[in-house]
């Protein structure tokens, strides 16, 4: 019995040997990285920092840029109601001046379509044309 007894003592001594290797190993880690913590800290915040500077820096890009494309969209409109009313009516008058013109002129059939010979309208309105067959 007491073989027993200093078996498991020897079990014991030899677990909690073992045991307090792994927390000295343990503390070793913690403390490494706690010595490590502070510089990363440091870096992220000047990261951080930069990052807000850019931000802002963008942030009165963006202004600059709404306040130019309001005033593009303030020029295009005059602009267009500068020039274009005026293009349109001098359009309006030059298709009107052709189309006068046009109507003077003795109307000519195109060179690739000949003229049909007249044909007597047999009760049908002129310039129907039938095809000789009924409906189906």
């Amino acid at each position: 019995m007491a073989v027993f007894w200093a078996i498991l003592v020897a079990f014991i001594a030899f677990t909690l040997l073992k045991l307090a290797r792994l927390l000295g190993e343990a503390s070793k880690v913690v403390s490494d990285i706690g010595d490590q913590a502070g510089p990363l800290l440091d870096d992220m915040t000047r990261t951080v920092r930069r990052a807000n500077e850019q931000l802002g820096r963008t942030d009165v890009i963006t202004k600059q840029v709404a306040g130019v494309t309001q005033n593009v969209s303030a020029v295009t409109t005059v602009m267009t109601s500068v020039v274009g009313g005026p293009l349109v009516k001098a359009a309006a008058f030059s298709y009107g001046v052709r189309r006068a013109l046009g109507n003077n002129r003795p109307e000519q059939a195109p060179a690739d379509r000949p003229q049909l010979p007249a044909r007597a309208s047999g009760g049908r309105a002129s310039g129907t044309r039938s095809s000789g067959k009924g409906r189906r």
